[in-house]
Parts: C-alpha cells; structure tokens; sequence
C-alpha cells in the first residue's frame, strides 16, 4: 500500500521515516516532491561493465546547467532518505517528463534500510536547462509484508554511498558474478 502526504507527514513526525533536509510543503497526495541536488556527473565515452566508468563531476550552478542528448548524466537528489518501515519508490514526474527528460527509469526502489542520497539516471530527449533545487520527481513509500530485512545489513555495494555513485557491477564481475 502506499502511503498518503499526510500518511508520510506523520510518520515523519514520529521518526518512522528520514527525508533530509525535509519541507512539509513539498507532499502531493500520495508522495514527496524530491529535488534536483547541485552535483552531476557526465559521461561522453564508452562504458565498459567490467571497469569503473569515467565521469567527469561539476557543480550544477544556481544559473542551471544544459544537458544534451546522447549523454549519460548521473546526478544526486538534493534530499538524503531512509527509512527501517517503509520501502520507497524514486520516480520522475510529468512536469519534468513533458521536457523531454528521463530521470531514474531503471533503479526506482529503495529498500527498507536504504540511507542515502539517491543516485540518479539523467537522459534527455532535448538540449534542456535544469537548476539545483528544482523540482524532479516523486517519492512514494510502501508498506511493506512479511519480516522485515535492513538494507544496511546486507553489505550491499552501494550501502555506505554518499554523494553520486557509478555502477559497480564490476566488482561482480571480478568476483566471478557474471564474466566469461
């Protein structure tokens, strides 16, 4: 099930779940308006699975920042999440989506447990413009069934992440995960 704004509101208030730096202004009915944060990286190369990835990070100034098709851009919510209750769900918007930018299509859960300042997938259909703070997605909580499971406990890769993380599917790879 998914919980209300005021659902969330509440359970905020009763520390059940984290949003950091947080505004009772940004819930919507069934979600938290999460923000754009001021730090992308950007790729222009090719990308190996098997070795960490190049990108090269600039601070996104108050100005705003040009994307361009046929880069990838990771970039970092503005708002640090968690809670051990609620699984959550990171998703774009419409508003941003009606621009022609794709933001987090393929990784949108957060474990109960997850901690950290999300990593965001950044595409654009478009030369488009985006500024630090803006408004960029939704984020939902979940109730969750069945015992519950810490994603801090699972000595993840991506457990201790604090700012823009790459992917480290090659540390699967190099432990014999996956490479032929």
């Amino acid at each position: 099930m998914i919980l209300t704004g005021t659902a969330i509101g509440a359970a905020v208030a009763r520390g059940h779940i984290t949003i950091d730096p947080y505004d009772p202004r940004r819930l919507s009915p069934n979600a938290y308006d999460w923000r754009l944060g001021n730090r992308i990286r950007i790729c222009d190369g090719a990308l190996d699975v098997a070795r960490p990835a190049d990108f090269e990070e600039l601070a996104i100034p108050e100005t705003g920042m040009a994307l361009s098709p046929g880069l990838l851009y990771l970039g970092v919510t503005h708002e640090r999440t968690w809670s051990e209750r609620y699984a959550q769900l990171l998703n774009g918007n419409r508003t941003i989506g009606a621009l022609g930018i794709w933001v987090h299509v393929s990784a949108p859960l957060g474990h109960t447990g997850h901690a950290i300042p999300w990593t965001l997938e950044i595409r654009v259909a478009r030369p488009v413009r985006v500024y630090p703070g803006m408004t960029f997605g939704k984020l939902v909580f979940l109730h969750i069934f069945g015992t519950s499971s810490s994603y801090q406990e699972h000595g993840s890769k991506y457990t201790a992440s604090t700012g823009i993380d790459v992917s480290r599917l090659y540390l699967e790879i190099r432990s014999g995960g996956g490479h032929q």
